[in-house]
């Protein structure tokens, strides 16, 4: 593929996988927040209604019932929530494949990680995707799942091991993006296999005249939820490439867990807020969460000793850092790149004496404190390289 036409192909999956996700978590939020503000138990509502809710939108009134099993008879039109799910993970297993496995080489394999083929960190990927959704969907069948406090704990516990197990065969950047797909599929894998299979049998049941069973709306409600508490860190995690201090980080599947749990605490805030506000600190515990977080990613951060002996370093010629930016980085950032996957001016270039000196911040943070570029040290460079990068930015990034 030419450069030009793998930028459109990225392009057009990647903006497909955001509008059809955006559709999916749109319906999740809604009825999750539908069935909490379901005014039940009054007087008037019909037999065989759980309970109601009025609500005005875009000029227009609305009155929405909920069944406590299904009414007697079906409506000649009945609308299903399936395609906003199937197609975002259709899109995003092909954007996977179209950034990342294609590319495995360059994305996938960090020589400082793990000295593996592309073969072998496509078989690790596929395979933890495919393997996270067996493990899950087991323990949602087993007694576990009657205890909803010890399931959570045990799942978020299986997410950290296996981000932590990935970040140390993949790239950190593929070891993120591996997480989300394992998450994502598990709650497209809900939907095709629990959830929609359960509403078809109660269809069934009632356009042939007998009762529902209510477990099995019950079960699809709850693995619906399931997915709604997924949603959070999954959205975090595709866009999680766009900052390095959280995966570039030597802890970062740690820094993961920690915006997982933030996110699993604000949704469940959300979910719950109009029955009772003593959830309410999760908000409060989250903004610190935050802020935590950014200050141990800080790169000088726990560093004092390593910042004071790069300033007492042998003062740096700026020859010997454009050697380097010359054998490590322009392959990628230049007008004219010559890397076999990054072919296109990536905004960031490094050409001149002046273009480096301009990103001379930037350089120290991603060679020296993250070690995020090279993207998975593609170009091999070394740590006493990066010593001297970090060394010429803290004393000045002089270019005489």
């Amino acid at each position: 593929m030419t450069p030009h036409f793998n930028e459109w192909l990225d392009l057009t999956i990647r903006w497909l996988h955001v509008i059809a996700g955006v559709a999916w978590i749109g319906t999740s939020f809604y009825f999750v927040w539908l069935e909490n503000l379901l005014e039940r138990g009054k007087d008037s509502l019909p037999e065989g209604v759980e309970g109601d809710l009025w609500a005005v939108h875009g000029g227009g009134f609305y009155h929405l019932k909920k069944f406590e099993v299904a009414p007697d008879e079906l409506p000649e039109t009945l609308h299903w929530f399936k395609w906003e799910a199937y197609f975002t993970w259709i899109f995003g297993l092909s954007l996977l494949i179209v950034v990342y496995y294609l590319n495995a080489g360059s994305m996938m394999i960090d020589p400082g990680v793990a000295d593996i083929t592309s073969t072998t960190a496509v078989a690790i990927g596929a395979g933890s995707i495919v393997g996270g959704w067996v493990v899950y969907d087991v323990l949602c069948r087993t007694p576990l799942l009657k205890r909803p406090t010890l399931f959570l704990a045990v799942m978020y516990g299986l997410m950290v091991a296996s981000a932590f197990i990935l970040s140390e065969v993949l790239s950190a950047r593929a070891a993120y993006i591996h997480i989300g797909a394992m998450i994502g599929t598990m709650m497209a894998g809900n939907v095709f296999f629990v959830i929609i299979p359960n509403q078809k049998k109660m269809v069934q049941a009632a356009e042939e005249g007998r009762e529902p069973e209510a477990s099995d709306g019950q079960y699809a409600s709850l693995r619906s939820r399931h997915n709604n508490y997924f949603t959070l860190p999954v959205l975090f995690i595709m866009v999680s490439n766009h900052f390095p201090s959280t995966y570039g980080n030597e802890y970062g599947w740690a820094i993961l867990a920690g915006l997982s749990a933030i996110g699993i605490a604000v949704r469940h805030h959300f979910n719950v807020r109009h029955k009772t506000n003593k959830w309410a600190w999760t908000m409060a515990a989250a903004l610190v969460g935050m802020v935590a977080l950014g200050l141990v990613t800080s790169p000088g951060f726990g560093k004092a000793d390593e910042q004071k002996a790069l300033e007492q370093m042998e003062p740096v010629a700026f020859q010997e850092v454009q050697g380097i930016i010359n054998a490590r980085c322009v392959q990628c950032h230049s007008q004219n790149p010559t890397d076999d996957v990054f072919k296109v001016p990536q905004g960031v270039v490094f050409d001149t004496p002046a273009d480096i000196k301009k990103y001379a911040p930037r350089i120290k943070v991603r060679t020296y404190d993250q070690k995020t570029m090279p993207i998975a040290n593609k170009t091999g460079m070394t740590d006493e390289e990066r010593k001297i990068l970090g060394a010429w930015v803290v004393q000045g990034a002089k270019i005489e």
